[in-house]
């Protein structure tokens, strides 16, 4: 329905980029929530800017015939920036663990990584089970827990003092995990069956 009131004029790689913009926005936001928590309402508003765009340049694309292989490049590099970025921005804050921070930043970018290589290899869009809209809502999450329980641990493992977001992390980061491991072996059996047809 909001598809069909775009403006003519407006390309999907505008509309992705209006995403990217209010996804660095959330990003900022996530930065200065280390000043007051109540700045998670921006990175909040900034992800569902974000996921409403990122639904939307797709939907235009198809529906005028627009489609291109760079603007679903664009499109897939913005959401590794903007989840990339918003993991660290939420660790510098101090609402989850570095620890952690550093233990999921990889997984998404291999998730959208191994989305590219559908695309360039076998001509095909992925869309895997955990996608953009698991994802945001994942954060979503991660931002509310942040202003409701603050930065304060709730217990301690090793020396390790867990806050409610990190507790998420981990219930959201395992099923990305193995979503990632997925993903990888099943492109890479169908890459080695296409690499056998080729030599027939």
């Amino acid at each position: 329905m909001a598809g069909k009131m775009i403006p003519k004029w407006m390309t999907p790689n505008q509309i992705t980029l209006i995403g990217a913009l209010g996804g660095l926005c959330g990003i900022v936001c996530a930065f200065l929530s280390r000043i007051s928590p109540l700045f998670l309402i921006g990175t909040i508003c900034g992800l569902c800017c974000h996921l409403i765009c990122d639904d939307l340049d797709g939907f235009v694309a198809r529906s005028r015939n627009m489609t291109s292989k760079a603007g679903g490049y664009f499109d897939l590099l913005t959401d590794i920036l903007h989840i990339t970025y918003l993991i660290i921005a939420l660790a510098f804050a101090g609402y989850v663990s570095f620890q952690l921070a550093v233990f999921l930043v990889p997984v998404y970018a291999l998730i959208i990584f191994t989305a590219m290589n559908y695309i360039l290899y076998l001509k095909e869009f992925l869309f895997p089970r955990l996608g953009p809209i698991e994802t945001h809502l994942f954060f979503v999450a991660i931002c509310i827990a942040g202003m409701i329980f603050g930065k304060e641990p709730v217990f301690t493992v090793w020396d390790w003092e867990v806050k409610v977001a990190d507790v998420l992390l981990v219930i959201g980061g395992i099923p990305m995990y193995f979503e990632m491991i997925r993903l990888q072996i099943q492109l890479y059996k169908r890459l080695h069956i296409l690499d056998e047809e080729e030599k027939k």
